[in-house]
């Protein structure tokens, strides 16, 4: 059975040995498997200045959160709903399924039980059935936003998104996804490197884009993108050129960042806490540009 087989895995990797996410995205991307969506590759590696908007309170709102209080049970919920998806999407063997192997990183970076991990692994058998659906969001400005959820009522969890994103003026549009591309995304620990030093750290691993941001804890982090063919590569080549791996896994990219007034970006700023701590979300990605 799958589910035996994956405890089994676990039981195995109690080592945490394992080769990240994450929201939203995880993340929040935090790593599920979606349908995938053809991406343009770029060749030259890309320094984007609207990508390196550094510390702020809006880089810390898009990530999956901390294990600080309710926040830690709320993110460990999230890392089971990851797992879930990916055994069932990929299969219970994380050496054939990368974004299970991806999570199983995410969750050793976290300091997730160990119970917690078996409990999640045994729900894809024994819980009950649930689907994977991503909904589209347009609001203020143009700025999108790519839901991510597993239920078991996607009924009910339409009418709750709706309701959510309509108290603050959001709208469901579909063909949002168009405006992000599917990458691979590398996050290492950033102190004392700075952008020039992570331009040539991209460049000679192989990444096509670099972009600084923090954690919920207000860590500098770097998060090198790529293509995901080109993902453990450059997770390796960053790995042997000294840097400290945090988490590895799948993003959507937004093709391009908007800008919002000071009211807009708060108002998005509690929409995604809203959407985050609802439970059938995974994560929440968006196209809004953060101010430095």
């Amino acid at each position: 059975m799958a589910g035996a087989a994956v405890l089994r895995t676990f039981r195995a990797m109690h080592s945490w040995s394992v080769p990240a996410a994450s929201g939203r995205c995880s993340a929040p991307m935090e790593s599920v498997l979606y349908t995938p969506w053809r991406t343009t590759p770029v060749r030259a590696v890309q320094l984007c200045s609207a990508l390196c908007a550094g510390h702020n309170k809006w880089s810390k709102v898009k990530n999956i959160k901390g294990p600080k209080d309710a926040a830690r049970s709320r993110l460990f919920a999230k890392l089971g709903m990851m797992i879930r998806i990916a055994v069932k999407e990929g299969g219970p063997n994380p050496e054939m399924n990368i974004n299970l192997a991806h999570i199983l990183e995410q969750c050793r970076n976290k300091n997730m039980p160990k119970a917690s991990i078996e409990t999640a692994v045994k729900s894809v058998e024994k819980g009950k059935p649930a689907s994977q659906h991503m909904f589209q969001a347009r609001g203020p400005g143009g700025c999108l936003l790519l839901i991510e959820v597993l239920t078991d009522n996607v009924t009910r969890t339409h009418q709750a998104i709706k309701h959510l994103l309509n108290k603050r003026g959001w709208i469901m549009s579909d063909g949002a996804h168009h405006s992000f591309n599917r990458k691979g995304v590398v996050v290492v620990l950033g102190h004392n490197i700075s952008m020039e030093r992570a331009l040539e750290l991209a460049i000679e691993a192989g990444a096509e884009d670099v972009k600084e941001t923090e954690d919920e804890e207000e860590q500098c982090l770097l998060k090198f993108i790529c293509e995901i063919t080109d993902l453990k590569k450059v997770q390796a080549s960053l790995q042997e050129l000294g840097m400290q791996t945090t988490s590895v896994g799948l993003e959507f990219v937004p093709c391009t960042l908007l800008s919002l007034d000071q009211g807009q970006l708060e108002s998005a700023s509690k929409l995604i806490e809203d959407l985050s701590d609802f439970s059938d979300v995974v994560h929440v990605w968006d196209n809004i540009k953060s101010h430095s």
